[in-house]
């Protein structure tokens, strides 16, 4: 087993001397890459961000935008990372000091104020620049004088074309996570669906036509401290009998944070995000299969919006930075009951498949949660995979109440899955989260549904069911009163937006 090292820029650089819950933003910022910037140490600003080759999913490889200041170092044992520098060399002039075609774009454009999010804007911007599915359209919207040939001005997109896309498919959701106090965002958005297509001899982009890198088998030991990653799932199953007091880590969203803010130290922490067998996605004839170590970026790339009510919820959970990284294990893992995902994978009836040495067993996830943060794993177990079953419901919506759109932790999460035949309710499953110390099943309002016909009158009596469920509190975020309100407006809003639906 070499030393662990990572490529950053092109070159090798060795992870020793740093302490194994060292993140990659200090790491690079040690060796005086000081564009990578910290923010809020928490994945909410987007100041950190830096590239990271990952297997793609048009193309062997993809460049995905993570959050540098979550990630421990030793995570990236083996793999390439590309920072704000690395950019600027890399691009097609490939000159020292030259700037690569995003952070032209953004300099001209007047993007870059006091500075500091730059880098990070740079970064995410450059790994949608290099998406391969990227690319330019045409707007057929009539122009001013008739023509029909209305391409959008300087402001964005014109005649009401989709004003978070550019014309030249710059998907603005790719910024989502990357926070600004200066500029206003509006010349950000203008650099941004200014860029155009990666040239031939752009090496970012010659380098996805290649295979990512090849996971590797990490053992980092240092001041009493081991992060471990192992190259097999019973290689790991075994490796968690030995110790089950280590901390598992995928994306490292939730432990990166606890790591920074409360400054939790583990003395072991287990890698499983580069496991194969917690990787794969299979559609089945009664189930699809989502590996627990699939990022929510290539779970929704993957899935392109066969299961409808995830795809409802992807758009709405944290920032694109987070979930490049984020993983549906890792949601269902922390137990926490404001997770995004539980509400939808409860209205879907999911099950977790959990794995130790000794074999697999599968739980409901309306039994998994039996407490706050609590669960039915037991020590040495790992979520290995989650199963829905077929077929879908076709009734499907994910409400997510919170104060800000994008980016945001849930005041209350509700999700819907409703069988709707011949004007009656056959079936409904309703998912909660927010309202209770775990996430949980409306069961009240799913009976107050089933078998009676899908009008007004049925909903709104539905509805001041729905107002009862769960044990909602005061917090910061929202008063219990508050709570109970959304959770009947968000049954009345489902039944109102199946009714223009149908008669629209």
């Amino acid at each position: 087993m070499t030393a662990p090292r990572i490529t950053v820029n092109g070159a090798e650089a060795p992870i020793s001397p740093a302490a194994p819950h060292t993140t990659v933003l200090d790491f690079l910022r040690e060796r005086g890459l000081t564009g990578t910037k910290e923010g809020c140490a928490e994945g909410e600003c987007g100041a950190c961000a830096v590239l990271v080759a990952r297997p793609g999913t048009n193309e062997p490889t993809d460049w995905v935008a993570v959050n540098a200041c979550l990630l421990p170092a030793a995570a990236l044992d083996g793999q390439e990372v590309v920072t704000s520098e690395g950019l600027a060399t890399a691009g097609p002039a490939g000159a020292p000091g030259a700037l690569h075609p995003v952070q032209e774009e953004m300099a001209v454009r007047g993007g870059s104020q006091c500075g500091y999010c730059t880098p990070g804007f740079v970064c995410s911007m450059a790994a949608e620049y290099y998406r391969p599915d990227r690319c330019a359209h045409t707007d057929t919207e009539p122009a001013e004088d008739g023509t029909g040939t209305g391409t959008g001005t300087e402001d964005g997109p014109r005649h009401g074309a989709d004003p978070e896309h550019g014309p030249n498919g710059f998907d603005l959701h790719a910024l989502s996570g990357n926070l600004c106090r200066c500029t206003g965002y509006r010349p950000i958005r203008d650099a941004a669906f200014a860029v155009g297509a990666p040239t031939a001899d752009d090496p970012l982009a010659q380098r996805r036509a290649q295979s990512p890198p090849a996971p590797v088998a990490t053992e980092y030991v240092r001041d009493g401290r081991t992060f471990l990653r192992r190259s097999t799932l019973g290689e790991t199953l075994r490796l968690l009998r030995e110790r089950p007091d280590a901390v598992v880590v995928a994306g490292s969203t939730d432990w990166g944070v606890e790591v920074n803010i409360r400054s939790r130290r583990a003395d072991c922490v287990v890698a499983v995000d580069r496991l194969p067998e917690l990787r794969e996605l299979r559609f089945g004839p009664g189930a699809v299969e989502i590996g627990a170590a699939l990022t929510l970026t290539e779970i929704e790339r993957r899935l392109d919006g066969r299961v409808p009510l995830l795809a409802e919820l992807f758009p709405q959970f944290a920032s694109r930075l987070i979930r490049n990284g984020a993983t549906l294990g890792g949601n269902l893992g922390t137990g926490s009951p404001i997770g995004d995902s539980p509400p939808v994978l409860l209205a879907l009836e999911a099950s977790v498949v959990l794995a130790d040495a000794d074999g697999e067993r599968q739980v409901p996830l309306a039994e998994y949660f039996t407490g706050y943060r609590q669960s039915v794993r037991r020590p040495g177990e790992l979520i290995r995979a989650v199963r829905v079953p077929l077929p879908l419901s076709p009734v499907v919506a994910f409400h997510k109440i919170a104060k800000r759109r994008f980016d945001d932790i849930s005041s209350v999460a509700v999700a819907f899955a409703l069988d709707v035949e011949d004007g009656i309710v056959r079936k409904a499953r309703i998912g909660l989260g927010g309202v209770a110390a775990t996430p949980l099943r409306a069961l009240a309002t799913e009976e107050a549904l089933e078998g009676r016909p899908w009008t007004a009158e049925t909903a709104g009596a539905a509805a001041r069911v729905l107002r009862a469920e769960g044990t909602p509190m005061n917090d910061q975020r929202a008063s219990a009163a508050y709570r109970s309100a959304m959770l009947g407006q968000s049954l009345l809003k489902l039944y109102a937006q199946t009714t223009e639906a149908v008669t629209s």
